[in-house]
Order: C-alpha cells, then structure tokens, then sequence
C-alpha cells in the first residue's frame, strides 16, 4: 500500500544497501557462475526464461517504494519482458514505466475488482501470455492486491515467478532497533478506535515483534493506543518516507512516541511504517514462562482497573491501578478512560 514517487527518470536519492557477505550467501557460488556465463554471452541465471510453450508465466514484481535505483535489473527485464502488467494503479505504473523507458500494455488490477478480473487474466496466462503483477509499490500481496491472482494461477499448475526487491517491512525493520529474529506483519491497524484497540489487544501479549503500516491522519491515534493497550514502555519505532528524501526514523518507547507525534508536525507526513517491540517474557524453567516486569505491571494494570471499575469511577479506579502496578497514574487513566466507554 505504501506508494513510491519519482521525479522523471531520475531517483530521488541513492544509496548502496548491498553491504553483505559474499561468504555468507547460500547461492554465492551460482552468482559467479552466471557472472562467468554472461561473460561469455550465454544467459545468465538472473535473466527471464522464455515462458513454456502454450503455457503462460505470472511474475510478481517488487518495485521502489520511494527510490527509483532500488529497481532491481531483474525487475526492469520482467517489466519488458511481460505481454501484459497488472497494477493496482495503473496511473502510477504508467509513470515508473515511463521512467524506465518502457511502454506496456496495463490493465488495473485492485481490491475492489480483483474477482472479477481474475478469469480473463487466468484465460490469458493459458493462453500463454506473461503477466507482470505489480502494486503501486514494493512487494504485491504484502497489504496489497494480488493473491487472488496468484493463487488462481497457482491452482492452474502455472508457473508463478517472484522477482524480488523493496518491501517497507523489511526497511523498516532494518533500521529501527528492535529485535527482529522474530516478527509479525499485521498490515494496518482498523481505523475506528474501538476496533483499534480490540485488534491490540488480541496482539498484547504477542511475544514477536509487531509491523503495522499506519496512515498519517490516524499516526497520533494509533501509537496513543498502542501506549494505552500494549504499555507504554515498549520499544519502538516509527520508519516515515523511507529512501526518499525526507526519509526519517523516529525511535524511542510507545509513550514517548504518542508524545512526540502529538507535538510535532512531521510524524503526520508521508508514508509510515511502525516497528514495536513484542512482549517480553522470562523463562522460568523448563516449558514455563512468564511475562517480565514491564509487561507484568501492565497486567496488574488492567486487572485492577477492570475489577475496580465496576464499583469506581475512573479517577480512583486509576489511583489504585498505578498505585498497585508502579504505572504513571495517567497511563492509568486513560487505560480506564478506554475501559469504561467500552463498558457503555
């Protein structure tokens, strides 16, 4: 969902991410080999195979989400190479075709007409066809149209190639300083407040570090719950822009966030990916856990208030709340100003 922007043919800003281990890498060795191969003239493994004859090929394409150099070779080959190129806006598509020089026949492909689109593109990939699936930006499928498409086209017995690259989950969790040996994606976050803070809740004591992606008039509103639901000590991040311009990383605890974001202009800007640390647990011997102390004050927290909210009104209820768990009182409070309009 995160859209890119470019200015003419020219990226925004460059930077080299490569950065990484030749040593280390799996398939390092078949990367020289095809280096080898192109030397000589032969193709190499990067490059497109034609697809089977009769039979079509569907390429789920990444493209830039903000930096036209993060366009993958790869990726540019299986834009020229397709008959036919899928897009969720086909306006946007037109501009980054443009800027690489290409000219391809499109059609839109988006969440509200992806049934009904879905048999003639399947039609054309038996034809024999090669179809380019695209979003307006990084990876298709991730909180974007497409799975329609490809599992269509995967029930068919065809052929459905990834071509990776630019994805704003794996950017951001990148750069922002939480764990990530573990992590879910969560894709947005509901935009009415109540069914915010119930989808929260269901992840409060998800021990995986969480990625939304979050628009920026609901920013302030959203890391406002994420304090209030999931404590405000968490760690996290909130990734704006990235490898555009004005890309900007803000990092610190869930309060601290809600604060900043509330006071300060900029966070309701432009593209944003939010990054929050999972709760913490410790284990306790062997197949036992529990929570650790942050998250153990949270749930006293909350177990108090909603006790003592059936005979109190929110204030005192609060009062006892931080008192009992060493919380501020106005995280308390507002914690028991959330569980009360629920009661209502």
């Amino acid at each position: 969902m995160h859209s890119g922007c470019w200015r003419g043919s020219a990226p925004i800003e460059y930077r080299d991410r490569r950065g990484h281990d030749a040593d280390a890498d799996d398939h390092g060795s078949e990367i020289i080999v095809a280096a080898e191969q192109a030397a000589g003239g032969k193709r190499t493994s990067h490059q497109s195979e034609p697809a089977e004859r009769g039979r079509g090929r569907l390429a789920v394409v990444a493209t830039p989400i903000g930096n036209l150099a993060d366009l993958s070779p790869r990726a540019r080959e299986a834009l020229a190479d397709a008959d036919l190129i899928a897009a969720e806006d086909t306006r946007r598509s037109s501009q980054l075709l443009s800027a690489l020089g290409l000219q391809k026949p499109l059609i839109s492909l988006h969440a509200h007409n992806e049934r009904e689109r879905g048999d003639a593109l399947l039609a054309r990939l038996l034809a024999g066809e090669v179809i380019a699936l695209v979003s307006d930006a990084g990876t298709p499928l991730l909180s974007d149209p497409g799975f329609d498409l490809v599992q269509r086209a995967a029930a068919a017995g065809l052929e459905v190639r990834s071509v990776p690259g630019p994805t704003a989950i794996a950017a951001a969790l990148s750069v922002a300083a939480v764990p990530t040996d573990r992590f879910c994606f969560e894709g947005f976050l509901p935009a009415k407040p109540r069914e915010r803070r119930e989808r929260l809740e269901a992840l409060r004591r998800e021990p995986r570090t969480l990625v939304f992606f979050e628009t920026p008039h609901r920013i302030v509103a959203a890391l406002q719950d994420c304090a209030a639901v999931l404590g405000g000590t968490r760690q996290a991040a909130v990734a704006r822009e990235l490898t555009k311009l004005h890309e900007s990383v803000y990092r610190g605890r869930l309060e601290e966030l809600a604060q900043r974001a509330a006071q300060e202009p900029a966070f309701e800007r432009g593209e944003i990916t939010l990054v929050i640390a999972g709760a913490a647990v410790e284990s306790r011997g062997e197949g036992e856990a529990t929570m650790s102390a942050p998250i153990a004050a949270d749930e006293v927290m909350e177990r108090v208030l909603r006790a003592a909210l059936a005979h109190l009104p929110a204030a005192k209820a609060a009062a006892i709340a931080a008192a009992a768990s060493g919380l501020g009182r106005e995280t308390a409070y507002a914690r028991a100003v959330e569980l009360a309009a629920a009661r209502r």
